[in-house]
């Protein structure tokens, strides 16, 4: 903020204050102007107290401005009432005092509701218009003066008001603009923190998917290879293989995605990274689960179509996230299948096994990653998910898809 508008806040925050300066300094200025104009007149029917009454209509038509902005109709109708007996009691001259009429009326048009800034211009029009009778001695024949006298006091009154009612529109403008300025900034925010909890909460099913799979291969081939290792120690290296390739291939995928959100933070797109895995690479989670011990297969139907990469992501991080609940809950020795249906304007993804049943995807790792997120991925691209027990035992997930046109011919 520069200096001068430092200097303008200052006059603004401290209002009455300033007026109350201003209004002294033309008390000192006005009061003994008004006793040097009048010192030729009398006053109230002939008693010569000049000096003393001048005196006081200058104070009373000019102290007011001190709560001009902070009671504006007041200080109108206190200037208005000393000027109108001024000019019924007065001699027909304006004081420079008089002036303070045009300010008060200014202030009325700025600060006060419609309807106050409406009177006040009428009472000031019949003001003119008195006023115009009274500085022509009353004498109604002398009418070109009169109306000379009118339309000059009435055409000052109607610039002032005018002059308030712009500096109000322009207020009003600027409050207007500085309101919106406020709700586009909250807007923006809210705006920026959503974005980041969608963000948050991408990033949380990205690593839930990467880490909860793997680990769950690796936690099977540790105990089959640890049950193995004296009986058939063939098959426990077997075990130490698929270990070390889960891992690998889940540090590779951390990788990649924390090399996103490097990049993401400092704006750039230079770095290499592993493509997403999509629908084709279901079958490599079939075989990851066959490598650990369970029965699994795969059966696709229909004419498959290329699907879009946030697409065949869902396809696959669903898949992935129904194998590895197999893996936590579903025992010792299950079946599971694997069914991709594919259909003219839709894709059928369906995960049965015929394990003990599993408790509440949506709770069983107690982030709400399980079913939850599933139905979240799948709600992106108009899909549903659902999950329950399958017919005659074991659990079941089916997640059902529609293709995008482009993918439909």
């Amino acid at each position: 903020m520069s200096w001068y508008q430092r200097i303008g806040q200052w006059l603004e925050d401290n209002a009455f204050k300033v007026d109350l300066f201003l209004a002294g300094v033309l008390c000192a200025i006005c009061m003994p102007l008004a006793v040097a104009f009048t010192s030729n007149y009398t006053w109230f029917f002939g008693f010569d107290i000049t000096g003393l009454w001048a005196a006081t209509f200058a104070f009373l038509l000019v102290a007011p401005l001190a709560i001009r902005r902070t009671r504006p109709l007041l200080c109108l109708i206190i200037i208005y009432s000393a000027a109108l007996f001024h000019m019924l009691y007065g001699p027909p001259l304006i004081f420079p005092a008089d002036l303070s009429t045009l300010v008060a009326l200014y202030s009325v048009a700025l600060l006060s509701p419609r309807w106050a800034h409406h009177t006040a211009l009428t009472f000031s029009i019949i003001g003119a218009g008195l006023f115009g009778h009274a500085a022509t001695g009353f004498e109604l024949f002398r009418a070109q003066p009169i109306l000379l006298s009118i339309f000059t006091i009435g055409l000052l009154f109607l610039t002032a008001w005018a002059f308030g009612l712009l500096r109000r529109s322009r207020l009003e403008t600027f409050q207007a603009l500085t309101l919106k300025n406020t709700s586009l900034e909250v807007e923006r925010d809210q705006q920026l923190k959503l974005g980041a909890a969608n963000e948050r909460s991408r990033i949380a099913r990205e690593m839930h998917d990467i880490v909860a799979h793997s680990l769950s291969v690796i936690i099977a081939q540790a105990d089959g290879g640890r049950y193995a290792a004296t009986s058939n120690p063939e098959m426990a290296a077997k075990s130490l293989t698929t270990i070390a390739d889960t891992g690998r291939a889940a540090l590779a995928d951390m990788r990649r995605l924390l090399g996103v959100l490097r990049d993401q933070d400092n704006g750039e797109n230079s770095a290499q990274h592993s493509p997403q895995p999509a629908q084709d690479s279901i079958e490599t989670l079939v075989e990851s689960l066959r490598d650990s011990g369970i029965k699994a297969s795969l059966v696709r139907t229909g004419t498959e179509r290329l699907l879009p990469p946030g697409a065949g992501l869902t396809l696959y991080r669903v898949c992935q996230e129904s194998l590895t609940n197999v893996l936590k809950h579903a025992g010792a020795d299950p079946t599971v299948a694997v069914m991709v249906n594919w259909a003219p304007d839709r894709v059928q993804l369906i995960v049965e096994d015929n394990g003990r049943g599993s408790a509440s995807l949506a709770s069983s790792d107690g982030a709400g990653m399980g079913l939850l997120g599933m139905k979240e991925r799948a709600a992106l691209f108009g899909g549903t998910v659902s999950a329950g027990p399958a017919e005659g035992g074991g659990f079941r997930v089916k997640l059902d898809l529609p293709l995008p046109p482009a993918s439909r011919s």
